[in-house]
Formats: C-alpha cells, structure tokens, sequence
C-alpha cells in the first residue's frame, strides 16, 4: 500500500526542515497543506519556503495562488489527492506538511458532507460582524462549541460564520459535525508530530517573527494595503500591521501582538492535536533521525535500501 507521511507541529517548529530530509531520503516530493502558504504574495508573513529550500525538493501548493483568488478547503482537498494519487504513480511514498490542522484532516479524512451555507444565516452573522465586530461571534462560538473554538482560527471570520451557521442549521456541535471520517483513503497515513516544551516552542516564535520582520514584513503588508478586506490576508502578521498603517497601533505594539497571536495560534495548534491518538512524537531536537528511526521500525525504506 502506497504511504503518505504527515508532518505536522505547531508553527516555527521545524516541520518544513524535517518535511525536506524525508522527501530527500526518500527520493518523492512534498504537498504543502498550509493554507496560508498558498499565496504567492504573503511569502515572508507565512514563512513560506525559502528559495533553496524549494529547490531541494519538489513542493506543491506553495506561492501557487495570488491574494485574490478564492480557494475553498473543498477545492484543496479534490487538487491535493488528486495530486497525490498522481505522484503515487511514480513513488511508493509522499510527504506531507503544515500546520493547518483541518486541511490537514481534508487530505488523509476526506471533509464531512456538511450542509452549504444558508443564506439567510449569513446575511445575520455578517450583519452581526458589521455592527458588533468579530468579538459578536467568538462570544456566540465560544458558548455553541467550546471545544471547537479552542481550536479554530478566532480572528478568522469566515470560519466562525461557517462554523456557527452549521451549528444553527443541524442542531448539533461543529465538532460533533466533523468528528466522522468520511473518505476511507487507499493509502496508509503515518502521522509525525514535532514536539517540544511549551517555551522552546513559544521562543522560536518571538524569533520567527523577528527573522520576518528582518527579511522585511512590514514592506510586503504595506504592498498588500489595497487588498486588506480580503479574507486571505485577515490573519496573523498581517492583521496587526494593518492597524499600524493605520496609525491605530505602534510599530513596537503591533509587532507584539504579532508574537502574541501566533503564540495563541500555536496554544490552539496544540489543543486540537493532543486529542489525536495516531500521532508518533519526535523531538524538535533531534526529528530527523527519530523520524527515521520510527519510519525505519515501520519497515518503511527507500526503494534502494
């Protein structure tokens, strides 16, 4: 049977080095499934992979869509197996990688047959949105489904007016909604989470956000300012750094709230995970050769060994 090795860990942990050795050892490609690294023009904002990076190793779904295209996790899920089954043609084994938790969960579960939006649900929660602002529904989320609230993208609107609209049209919990595996896939998925202390994880974030900042954050959110009402760019990195353009915020207090809402980001990246109980655990320190190791115990080689 054909293997997809899923490599998953909250953001700025190492996934993508780890993603590329395997890839490498492996001799197959990689399918990025973050769902923020799917546009080319939020590269520094998204850690998408460096240059050389991508030239280690064939990548897939990075930088390939712009600002303004609209890209459903429905669509996602169709091109991402289509594309895997398409590169199991070739190689016995594919990586895949990244940190959002339910594309993740599209491309080895298959998405529940959920109901379309309801329109007249939608007009209310945007109107809700428009008047009270997203804290309106946080609040109506949070006390629906808690569960699912401490794993969803808070600040992302989108996601709590879906969320909330099937919870009000099914009359059950988003998280009771998506519990079911819907697709039964013809490959075996082997799930690799990268894990480290809390504040190991919390420090290479404050780092990450420098490094961004470094290779020059504030200059691609300023060339991003005609397009901020997007929902592609209503997230972390650039969110913040709106608010500084608009001389609401400090740079030095948008850039902390910055780290702060990627550490949240990563507080959530961890909640969802840990109620999963086909994950192998490797050390952020040593990953590579753990992962080989566990890989290795699996009987699962490169052709050649």
């Amino acid at each position: 049977m054909k293997k997809l090795i899923s490599i998953i860990g909250t953001t700025g942990i190492g996934k993508t080095k780890l993603a590329i050795e395997l890839a490498k050892h492996f001799g197959t490609e990689i399918i990025s499934c973050d769902s923020r690294q799917f546009f080319r023009e939020m590269k520094i904002g998204t850690a998408t992979p460096s240059a050389a990076e991508l030239a280690e190793v064939p990548h897939h779904f990075i930088a390939n869509l712009s600002v303004e295209d609209y890209y459903s996790i429905g669509q996602f899920e169709k091109d991402a197996v289509q594309k895997i089954e398409e590169l199991f043609l070739s190689h016995d084994i594919v990586v895949l990688v990244g940190g959002s938790m339910m594309y993740e969960k599209a491309v080895i579960e298959g998405l529940n047959d959920l109901p379309e939006a309801n329109e007249e649900n939608q007009k209310k929660l945007e109107k809700l949105f428009r008047e009270e602002g997203i804290e309106a529904l946080q609040e109506i989320l949070e006390n629906l489904d808690p569960e699912y609230f401490n794993t969803v993208d808070q600040d992302n609107p989108r996601r709590l007016f879906r969320a909330i609209d099937i919870i009000w049209q099914t009359g059950k919990t988003y998280t009771e909604n998506i519990a079911v595996q819907i697709k039964k896939r013809d490959f075996e998925v082997i799930r690799i989470g990268i894990e480290a202390p809390r504040e190991i994880i919390y420090n290479r974030i404050n780092l990450r956000v420098d490094k961004m900042l470094e290779e020059g954050l504030v200059d691609e959110v300023k060339s991003l300012l005609p397009f901020r009402n997007l929902i592609s760019l209503r997230t972390v990195g650039y969110s913040e750094l709106f608010r500084f353009f608009d001389k609401e915020w400090s740079i030095e207090f948008a850039i902390e709230e910055i780290k702060k809402n990627s550490r949240r980001f990563a507080k959530r990246q961890l909640t969802w995970y840990r109620k999963e109980n086909d994950i192998n655990w490797v050390n952020y320190e040593n990953s590579v050769q753990e992962s080989l190791s566990l890989l290795s115990k699996l009987n699962i080689e490169p052709k050649n060994s």
